[in-house]
């Protein structure tokens, strides 16, 4: 058997081959390969990433090519990342200074504030129909969701990459516009007011008001959705949840805030 290639079997009987290794005291898995050629391959891959050279210069993360390579991406990443920072990152993960990259490949590379690193350490962020996001408790959750980006929000009009990248997360460049369903700032001059608005079964949208504060535009979004719940609507309208509001003061304001009566004249 060759070096760093290991024989198992799954759980169905079939045979495959295990290959790792040990550096620095750190023993790492390579992964499972169909035969011992592959798993010798991927040893092998791995070792060079590894092995450093003042005659030559080690492989970078760019240098992973799926034709000539057996050993997969993210492993890649992760070695040259323990190579060079000799800090172990499970995941495609490479540590700069302040912040950290994602390799989602060699081209898509996504950027997070040293904050996040726990996380994506232990959530493999996955792309599909141009949406990145997790398996959490068996669920697929948008990535975004954790910065407070609502599902179907707008990039541009609910939050926006201040220097234009759409994968750069770092503090300080994402800011978030709506927070919560229904609600959107409107500015008349230099006065800013948040608008609510509802969309109905039919597809049209209703206003529900305009609010002095987001708060109140969002507490208002929930009266109105208990509102046309009560009229016989059934639509699975999605309730806003205010954390930084306390029952008491929630319960004043739902009691306080008006809704326009257009919307309470509406029949299913």
């Amino acid at each position: 058997m060759a070096a760093g290639v290991y024989p198992s079997t799954k759980k169905d009987g079939t045979k495959y081959y295990r290959a790792s290794l040990t550096h620095k005291g750190k023993h790492i898995s390579l992964g499972g390969f169909p035969s011992e050629d592959r798993a010798e391959r991927a040893y092998r891959d791995a070792c060079a990433v590894l092995r450093t050279s003042e005659n030559s210069e080690p492989p970078g993360i760019l240098d992973h090519n799926n034709e000539t390579h057996v050993l997969p991406f993210d492993k890649w990443v992760a070695l040259v990342n323990f190579r060079d920072n000799g800090i172990w990152c499970r995941g495609p993960i490479y540590l700069r200074k302040g912040y950290f990259e994602y390799y989602l490949d060699t081209h898509e590379i996504i950027r997070f504030g040293a904050d996040d690193l726990f996380y994506y350490t232990h959530h493999t962020i996955q792309k599909r129909g141009g949406h990145l996001f997790v398996s959490d408790f068996g669920m697929q959750v948008s990535i975004l969701s954790r910065y407070g980006i609502r599902p179907y929000a707008v990039s541009g009009r609910d939050y926006v990459f201040k220097n234009g990248d759409p994968l750069d997360f770092r503090p300080g460049n994402l800011t978030v516009i709506n927070r919560y369903n229904g609600v959107r700032t409107e500015k008349k001059g230099t006065k800013e007011s948040f608008a609510a608005r509802i969309n109905l079964p039919s597809g049209s949208t209703v206003v529900i008001g305009h609010y002095d504060t987001e708060n109140e535009a969002a507490i208002a979004y929930n009266k109105a959705v208990s509102i046309l719940r009560e009229r016989g609507f059934s639509r699975n309208w999605e309730i806003n949840y205010l954390e930084d509001v306390s029952p008491a003061e929630y319960r004043i304001i739902y009691a306080g805030v008006k809704i326009r009566k257009a919307l309470l004249g509406i029949k299913p």
